[in-house]
């Protein structure tokens, strides 16, 4: 009869304990932690995408906490986020030329912005804005490292966006790398059907310090390797006036299907096939 008592309060210490380490991680995963104290200064950030990041996400500079996000506001003149950084005063001395970087705190962690230092002797004042930034990593791009697809650009500078029509497609889909001469340029930003047109309309977002592209490159959708993941390539052409934000490529080849590859080699057949059929439709007797 004693002994009910003591497993009563074994229980329940053990379950108070639980609900105490809970909370305790929670704090410590969650902006509940981030809250800010004492006197700072803020600058702004912009990104095309900042995945899931929340206000009061910390900003970390060398994996040490030096502020927090203070705003998230979209900018709908120019699509992208403004970000608001809140930073402690005694961290003033950040180079303007630094990068922002939105990170993940492990694998299924929240979001936060990791500034790694440029090496620039100016710094950034208070109000002022980090120029160069890359925004949240997504999903779609990770596999397509995975695959072999490569990522896309870094875009540090921002991007300017392009189109192109495709009849066929394959698999692409948003957030394929755009390549040009192999190396990464930009991504995808949007693919859709047309209803019109009965074609794919594609929206490719190039980065702005590749911007001396020809207005009569041509895109096509590829394959990497066998059975990789699909990306769109850029082929330069010859002319002097550059790609602008909202141009149209209208030299294009669509995505070629493993079906048409079997298909074609089924019908051509082989070198050795067309000559013994030539061969023969010689008439009898002549050789």
């Amino acid at each position: 009869m004693s002994q009910r008592p003591s497993y009563a309060v074994g229980t329940g210490l053990f379950i108070v304990l639980g609900f105490a380490a809970l909370a305790y991680l929670a704090t410590q995963t969650t902006s509940v932690a981030n809250i800010h104290q004492g006197s700072s200064y803020t600058v702004d950030a912009h990104f095309a995408n900042i995945g899931q990041l929340k206000e009061r996400a910390p900003v970390k500079i060398a994996g040490v906490r030096v502020g927090q996000v203070q705003s998230i506001v979209l900018d709908p003149a120019s699509e992208v986020a403004d970000v608001k950084l809140s930073i402690d005063q005694r961290y003033s001395k950040i180079p303007e030329d630094s990068v922002a970087t939105i990170f993940t705190s492990g694998l299924l962690g929240d979001q936060y912005i990791g500034i790694q230092y440029g090496s620039s002797k100016n710094v950034v004042a208070a109000g002022g804005t980090l120029a160069l930034t890359k925004p949240a990593q997504q999903l779609e791009e990770m596999l397509g490292k995975f695959f072999g697809a490569g990522g896309s650009a870094d875009n540090l500078g921002g991007s300017y966006t392009v189109k192109a029509r495709f009849t066929n497609v394959g698999a692409l889909s948003a957030g394929a790398p755009v390549k040009m001469a192999g190396v990464a340029i930009g991504s995808v930003q949007s693919v859709k059907a047309d209803p019109v047109k009965l074609d794919a309309y594609v929206v490719l977002a190039i980065d702005k310090k590749f911007s001396q592209i020809p207005d009569d490159s041509a895109a096509a959708v590829f394959t990497s390797g066998l059975i990789g993941t699909q990306y769109v390539a850029i082929q330069p052409g010859g002319s002097p006036e550059p790609l602008k934000n909202g141009d149209e490529l209208v030299l294009t080849q669509s995505a070629l299907q493993l079906e048409d590859l079997i298909g074609k080699f089924l019908v051509s057949g082989s070198p050795g096939d067309k000559k013994a059929a030539a061969d023969d439709t010689k008439p009898a007797g002549k050789h």
